[in-house]
Parts: C-alpha cells; sequence; structure tokens
C-alpha cells in the first residue's frame, strides 16, 4: 500500500457538495467523491473515500493505484 503523510487538504467543491447533497442515498460507497483535492508530484489529486461500516479511508488515483492519505 501506498501512503501520503501531513498533506494539505485544498477545497474544491463539486455542485452537489455545494447543495449540500450526498452522493449516495446512505452515504455509504466504495468511491465516494470528496470535496477536496491535495497537491502531489506538482498536480492537484481529487480526494475520494471508501465509506463502509461507519469507516471511512480516504486515497487518491496516481498512475492509477490507490495511495491513500495520513492526515
Amino acid at each position: 500500500m501506498n501512503y501520503l503523510e501531513n498533506k494539505e487538504l485544498l477545497y474544491y467543491p463539486l455542485p452537489f457538495h455545494e447543495a449540500g447533497l450526498s452522493e449516495t442515498a446512505s452515504g455509504y460507497g466504495l468511491r465516494l467523491t470528496s470535496p477536496y483535492k491535495v497537491e502531489h508530484n506538482g498536480r492537484l489529486y481529487r480526494v475520494y473515500n471508501t465509506c463502509v461500516s461507519n469507516v471511512s479511508s480516504s486515497w487518491i488515483l496516481v498512475g492509477g493505484e490507490k495511495t491513500y492519505l495520513r492526515t
């Protein structure tokens, strides 16, 4: 597994975030789009969340592979 440590989250909401809506009716999912991005290797990456059973993991896709955030 790949990890990123102590990255600053930048707020870039999508229209449904600004409307106060969630991406799924339950709020759970394997790839939920967050309103945040992080800078990594000179590029901004959208942060995604996996939320199952009240536990969430935040990650980005770098070269097609998940890189988890430790913030």
